[in-house]
């Protein structure tokens, strides 16, 4: 009915895929600029909470002569969160900080999915089992709720876990470079908090992850008087061993008056052969893994192939 003449299609599709060519090289460099915008939200963030959390501090040490009763109040209060909470709240943030979770409340959410979650399954897992009239004995029906409840209890740790060593394998597969223009940067004369504030923004492109922890540590080192606790911080939350191993070599270096340089070019070098050694590790064990499904989709294929015209015949 309607004539569409070649010299209009041949326009169209050449727009069609003009525009397209524009959106795949124009995609990344929008993704690089929200990933540093994103990073540079999280360091302002961290650096205004810093700024916030002295203050207070400065005026509670202002107003303490005037206002004993309720400094004495919130130590009392202190003490019995940590004493009914226990070891086991220090440990979920360790592990929520990990993850990269940050919320204050994220600890006490987790405890409560904890005890929460279990009882969900449970309660859906009662509700099918009787339902459905399956005709099995009530030690049976108390093992599967016992397994469900036990399920629950784990599965917010599992997920959480989960998190926490994909963010620790990124971390460790960028950290030897970034050690490495850290070195760079510190050789040049330029400070340690300047150094990685520097080599923060120039990985945010590659890896977002290292790049919010060095500038949280940057933001740190820069606002809180403690530098111990600011690397440990960093030590903690990056979870890796390269972090641990970079935060303890500059304390020591700072304790005990050692070169800094030398410290960050024996990490850069250990945490590079540390790589290494992971990738041939995850080499090595490829063969075996590779056997099963050899074994179960390529070799059935194969003897289909070479046997089916004998049996034809």
């Amino acid at each position: 009915m309607f004539g569409i003449s070649s010299d209009l299609l041949i326009t169209v599709f050449s727009a069609l895929l003009a525009a397209a060519t524009v959106i795949i090289i124009a995609l990344p460099l929008i993704q690089r600029s929200e990933k540093k915008e994103k990073y540079r939200a999280v360091i302002e963030k961290k650096r205004k909470d810093l700024f916030q959390q002295t203050r207070d501090e400065v005026e509670k040490r202002g107003s303490v002569s005037l206002k004993p009763k309720s400094a004495t109040q919130s130590l009392t209060a202190m003490y019995q969160l940590q004493k009914i909470a226990g070891d086991a709240s220090i440990k979920a943030r360790n592990l929520l900080l990990a993850a990269g979770i940050r919320n204050p409340k994220a600890p006490l959410y987790y405890l409560a999915a904890r005890i929460i979650v279990p009882i969900i399954l449970t309660a859906i897992a009662s509700m099918f089992l009787f339902n459905a009239e399956l005709d099995m004995e009530r030690s049976t029906t108390f093992i599967i709720l016992g397994l469900t409840a036990v399920f629950g209890f784990f599965l917010p740790r599992i997920l959480i876990k989960n998190t926490a060593d994909k963010r620790q394998m990124e971390i460790n597969l960028s950290f030897p470079d970034s050690l490495d223009m850290m070195l760079i940067c510190v050789q040049g004369g330029i400070g340690i908090e300047a150094a990685i504030n520097k080599i923060a923004d120039n990985v945010a492109e590659h890896s977002e992850v290292l790049a919010e922890e060095l500038g949280l540590l940057s933001a740190e080192l820069g606002m809180l008087n403690d530098r111990k606790a600011a690397f440990m911080g960093f030590a903690t939350r990056a979870g890796s061993g390269a972090a641990r191993s970079f935060a303890t070599a500059m304390l020591q270096a700072e304790q005990y008056g050692t070169s800094v340089t030398k410290a960050m070019r024996v990490l850069a070098d250990e945490s590079r052969d540390a790589r290494m050694a992971e990738a041939e590790r995850k080499a090595a064990s490829l063969p075996p893994k590779l056997t099963v499904p050899m074994i179960l989709f390529f070799l059935p294929a194969l003897f289909v192939t070479i046997l089916g015209p004998a049996f034809l015949q």
